[in-house]
């Protein structure tokens, strides 16, 4: 089990999500979902590669968040993101964010899109810092706890003005972030 964060800043490493990790990802995703994604269904996620992508998040050993994203056409879904409960504030969803953010670029996608709760306010300001605009509710989305989902687009994400925006992101983020594996943005 992680340490209490050092708030100090932090170096962290985001790399492809793989089979050894979703144990931990299993144990955050139990933390912080009502319904939590059972392990055989991220790993019928990662094995999809053609038009999935995920990455994890790691301080030293400890895995301490993930993100997921799906392909179709030419837009770019966030299917998940999530970070353990205490390395909250210590801009671990901004990194990887980014990650699943310019990997969607990557393959080619000019939209982005996402739900979100309607009462998680943090993620939606996340969300919006990245350009992301409610464009619509679904309703009892998550019935579990009867809620409803905010939907949100970021509708220009191929172009310049996008990419600056991504820059002034990573720029603000505190310490350093090691993307590892395949790098291509």
């Amino acid at each position: 089990m992680a340490a209490r964060p050092d708030p100090a800043p932090l170096l962290v490493h985001v790399l492809p999500m793989r089979r050894r990790h979703v144990r931990s990802v299993v144990r955050i995703e139990q933390q912080v979902y009502p319904r939590p994604w059972s392990a055989s269904l991220f790993l019928s996620e990662i094995a999809l590669r053609a038009n999935r992508a995920y990455f994890v998040a790691k301080v030293g050993r400890d895995l301490v968040g993930y993100a997921g994203l799906m392909l179709a056409a030419d837009e770019g879904h966030i299917t998940t993101i999530a970070v353990d409960p205490r390395w909250h504030r210590h801009q671990v969803g901004t990194r990887l964010l980014l990650a699943v953010v310019r990997e969607a670029i990557r393959r080619g996608a000019t939209g982005l899109t996402l739900e979100v709760r309607m009462s998680n306010s943090a993620a939606r300001s996340l969300y919006r810092r990245f350009g992301f605009v409610p464009v619509g509710v679904r309703k009892n989305y998550y019935a579990e706890i009867g809620e409803d989902a905010l939907v949100m687009w970021a509708r220009d994400a191929a172009t310049a003005d996008y990419q600056d925006l991504l820059a002034g992101i990573e720029r603000g983020v505190d310490g350093d972030t090691v993307f590892e594996g395949p790098r291509r943005w």
